[in-house]
């Protein structure tokens, strides 16, 4: 198959891929501390936002591979596992997914200067995604700074609370 979106544009998806990668892996170190620090609704939290990230990542590929573009995986930096605070985690997930946003407009942009349609006619559905990631994320870092470390147990609540009581988002 002749390949529908150029080289370039097929290499920053590529890098996007990994960076989705990344976000999940990142995700998932914060969801082990929140489990070992007892906060097991956080860490629920966390491993939902880690299987999202996962799944865009898919996304991204199967969109690469029906492109008829090979996939050409970067490598992943270590996630960071420890934090000082629950804020420092909350803090490095809102960090994350603004500069997943970033990348995906940078992307945006890229394709749309190639004249390529279907990179972004694809990148719609992103970009709607990163306003609802950043608003939650930006949302549990505010409750997470009012609750202060002592008040984790509200945020915990809170997450049970929510439809599934398992504290996905």
């Amino acid at each position: 198959m002749t390949p529908l979106i150029s080289p370039k544009v097929a290499a920053a998806i590529n890098q996007q891929i990994g960076l989705e990668f990344l976000a999940s892996l990142q995700y998932e170190a914060i969801a082990a501390w929140f489990k070992l620090s007892g906060l097991p609704r956080l860490a629920a939290h966390f491993a939902v936002q880690a299987a999202e990230e996962r799944a865009h990542a898919h996304r991204f590929i199967k969109f690469l591979l029906d492109a008829g573009t090979p996939l050409a995986l970067p490598g992943i930096p270590a996630p960071q596992c420890d934090f000082k605070s629950a804020e420092a985690a909350v803090r490095l997930a809102l960090d994350h997914e603004l500069k997943v946003t970033d990348a995906i407009n940078r992307l945006f942009d890229l394709a749309e200067k190639a004249g390529d349609r279907f990179t972004t006619s694809s990148l719609q559905w992103f970009i709607q995604e990163q306003l609802e990631e950043v608003s939650s994320a930006d949302e549990l870092l505010q409750m997470v700074r009012r609750a202060g470390d002592g008040g984790l147990l509200f945020i915990e609540h809170f997450l049970a609370s929510k439809p599934g009581g398992k504290g996905g988002a």
